[in-house]
């Protein structure tokens, strides 16, 4: 999971997080890496059924139209028609066209659409009680090492560790994903995890911490992120229908970023009070709440998916298909550069507290409250919107994002800080909620946990370049650069991606 770097990869992480489900579809007529099928609808490239569409009618091959997703691709690298294709259930024209899919106005009331879906909701809360518990550990973490080393480069070092696996053997945990039913592969990395969590706790309590113990603990978490991640992510597409996929990958950002609030005020508090060791025990108690809610889900009441047989290549092919799809190419770039430079947050905020703030983990807690509040604020909104109707829209969510990030480097006192970060919040979970879903409307199910692999090993595995990065930067040069870096390059990639974006957007058929 990421939270920040070290768990809004986790949850943030389950499929949007879920953080995420992806569904890449290669379908029948679709040339490959994109185009449109004769006599099909105008699409964007790279999805030729028009994922983004919002004009389908019933019988048409548009977005929303009934088209079974068992076919799945037929070979890599096939365009992605997954407009076409229902996360195991067949789409209506009417969520197409309005309803659940992202009609213009529609209440906020109606962002928490897919908590009416009963698997949905247990995954829902079951996680939001789990991210909890690893925010109260990531900050814990962050001020262990801040106070055994005190060194900014150190701590980037520790929260790379923690994603090297993720970016050595990524596609390979995807495959795994793909191959293997979901919710058993996360009984195990969910119990693995709070029983690396305990070891975290009897590590200070018993006054043996040291900086190599904590490099440690942080790959073996690493390691059962490998699989965890793209299981997770991949698992919302199977609980959810289609129609509802961009709301249910909101909601789980809104989730993620909810227990931010709580546990990293909750963190921050017990950090000062009662010290270390309890932060990693409730993290550990924590995730009793995911295990629950995986026991009590109904497989009856999932749709249904189809298993790649074992061939050779199955990792290549997985590349491939994304390399040579546009509608998943590009958010990857978007998503490799930010998650490189501008989410590393479990980073630089300790760095910024402590440093250009002359604070501590108070002062850390309340800083990424307010980035959760504003991240749930976000959410929300994004939530009530359904699933977006342009590509582009990514583009200028990064802009924006970007903007507030540098102004968060900028802001010369705490107050000024809360207020930026306020807004960083809200572009974070904007820009990840549309990343996660243009992935997943763009993905066939049988590609599924391959693609939310590559999208995790963007988002989470390049922190093993960006954490020393910016910790260096923080230590080197000033802890304010350390979101500058973030927040400048952001805004370019935005302003960069805009046109090749907006040429993807469907276009408007002539009347005749």
């Amino acid at each position: 999971m990421r939270p920040g770097a070290a768990g809004a990869a986790a949850g943030a992480d389950a499929a949007a997080t879920g953080d995420g489900a992806a569904d890449h579809a290669g379908t029948d007529g679709a040339a490959p890496g994109g185009g449109r099928p004769p006599g099909g609808p105008r699409g964007r490239a790279g999805d030729p059924a028009g994922a983004y569409a919002a004009d389908a009618g019933p019988g048409r091959t548009g977005a929303g139209s009934v088209a079974p997703e068992r076919e799945g691709p037929r070979r890599a690298g096939a365009g992605a028609g997954a407009g076409a294709v229902g996360a195991g259930r067949e789409s209506t024209a009417g969520a197409a066209t309005g309803g659940t899919s992202g009609a213009r106005g529609r209440p906020l009331s109606r962002a928490f659409d897919s908590l009416a879906i009963r698997n949905y909701r247990l995954y829902f809360w079951g996680y939001a009680v789990s991210i909890a518990g690893t925010w109260m550990q990531t900050l814990a973490l962050a001020f262990l090492v801040l106070r055994l080393t005190g060194s900014g480069a150190d701590l980037g070092v520790a929260t790379a560790a923690r994603y090297l696996p993720l970016a050595l053997l990524g596609p390979f945990g995807g495959l795994i994903a793909d191959r293997y039913d979901r919710r058993r592969l996360l009984y195990v990395t969910q119990s693995a995890s709070a029983v690396v969590a305990l070891a975290f706790a009897l590590m200070t309590a018993l006054g043996q911490a040291s900086y190599a113990g904590v490099v440690v603990l942080s790959l073996a978490l690493g390691v059962l992120t490998v699989v965890d991640n793209p299981a997770r992510q991949s698992l919302i597409g199977d609980l959810v229908p289609r129609e509802r996929l961009a709301n249910a990958v909101t909601l789980n950002s809104v989730s993620v970023n909810l227990a931010r609030v709580l546990g990293a005020a909750a963190g921050g508090a017990l950090v000062a009070g009662v010290g270390l060791t309890t932060c990693f025990v409730l993290n550990a108690a924590s995730f009793a709440g995911v295990l629950a809610s995986l026991f009590l889900m109904r497989p009856a009441e999932m749709n249904p998916v189809e298993r790649p047989p074992r061939e050779k290549g199955q990792v290549r092919a997985g590349l491939r298909y994304a390399f040579q799809t546009p509608a998943l190419l590009l958010p990857l770039v978007m998503i490799t550069v930010t998650g490189a430079l501008a989410y590393e947050f479990p980073v630089t905020l300790p760095l910024v507290a402590r440093g250009a703030l002359h604070g501590g983990a108070g002062t850390y807690g309340a800083m990424a409250s307010v980035m959760g509040l504003g991240a749930v604020l976000g959410g929300l909104v994004t939530a009530s919107r359904g699933n977006p109707k342009r590509s582009s829209t990514l583009a200028i969510a990064a802009v924006g994002w970007g903007v507030a990030i540098t102004a968060a480097a900028l802001a010369p006192s705490l107050p000024w800080e809360l207020v930026a970060l306020l807004f960083v919040g809200y572009g974070s979970v904007s820009f990840n909620a549309l990343s996660k879903t243009a992935l997943q409307l763009a993905a066939a199910p049988a590609m599924r946990g391959r693609v939310m692999a590559l999208w995790a090993l963007a988002w989470g595995g390049t922190t093993v370049v960006g954490g020393p990065l910016v910790g260096w930067v923080a230590q080197d040069i000033g802890t304010r650069w350390s979101l500058a870096v973030g927040g400048v390059p952001t805004i370019l990639l935005g302003l960069l991606m805009l046109p090749a974006l907006r040429h993807m957007d469907p276009r408007p058929t002539p009347s005749t």
